[in-house]
């Protein structure tokens, strides 16, 4: 994969809904962007939650993911600037739910979004974030494709380690069959509530099995975090000193830190 001006991609997935995705991938944009690095949110989800969590109006979107699955524009034409230094949004529409039949009867169905990734010609960026739709399809596997990392989020309840084989198995099976390049970066813990047993029994399993893979960090169930999305900005301008604010902006340090680790071991 080619598109070394794109920086790192970090799919953010889980075939589940409600368990911190889309916050994630706005927040985590946000206080990546505003520890200095140049990052660009994909919302890759029909719902367009992190267009407009990014306080951009999906009604004035006209060229934004849909357009760009289907090679109507480019990579450069569809990222808008947000209101945040260092952040850019590939906004979507409803129209996206239409891409899913059209994609279909495409050839190389799955690389629709890495071939516009391959092709971006912009200002070198450090991290994509792709936030992608609750379920394993068509969008998923495209997102998939294109990434160089897969950050699964989950909650801290029972059934969440039933999803969790199950997607770390479609991870496995995507990278032998189309991007032998993709790595889990991490799992993330979300609406964390240490006060609850059985939290604290789940948290305690997933990180005996998936060790490092875990990110130390985790992100409490936090009021903060679930009003941000009703004013259109990341929680870090609504309200930075909220613990859930201070929890993504750790966060990101925290997956700057494994990615210099990574590339001093590599050189």
């Amino acid at each position: 994969m080619k598109h070394n001006k794109m920086g790192r991609i970090i799919a953010i997935a889980n075939q589940k809904g409600g368990v911190g995705k889309t916050t994630t991938a706005i927040n985590l944009a946000a206080s990546l962007a505003a520890l200095g690095k140049r990052v660009l949110l994909m919302d890759l989800d029909p719902q367009g939650n992190a267009t407009s969590g990014m306080g951009v109006d999906k009604h004035h979107v006209t060229q934004g993911m849909y357009e760009l699955l289907l090679g109507e524009c480019t990579l450069s034409d569809a990222i808008q600037k947000t209101a945040y230094k260092h952040l850019y949004i590939l906004p979507t529409t409803m129209d996206l739910a239409g891409a899913e039949v059209e994609l279909i009867q495409q050839e190389d169905r799955e690389y629709a979004l890495r071939r516009a990734c391959e092709q971006y010609q912009g200002k070198p960026l450090d991290y994509v974030l792709i936030d992608c739709p609750p379920s394993l399809n068509i969008l998923t596997i495209n997102a998939l494709s294109c990434a160089h990392r897969v950050m699964i989020t989950m909650q801290a309840e029972f059934y969440a380690l039933e999803g969790l084989s199950q997607l770390v198995d479609s991870i496995r099976r995507v990278r032998s069959h189309l991007n032998p390049q993709l790595l889990l970066d991490g799992i993330l813990l979300t609406m964390l509530d240490r006060r609850n047993n059985l939290t604290i029994q789940v948290e305690q399993e997933v990180r005996q099995h998936f060790k490092s893979q875990v990110y130390q960090q985790t992100i409490p169930r936090n009021i903060r975090l679930s009003e941000a999305p009703s004013y259109g900005v990341p929680a870090l301008y609504h309200n930075a000193h909220a613990k859930g604010t201070q929890a993504y902006l750790t966060l990101a340090k925290e997956i700057i830190q494994r990615r210099n680790n990574e590339e001093r071991k590599q050189a």
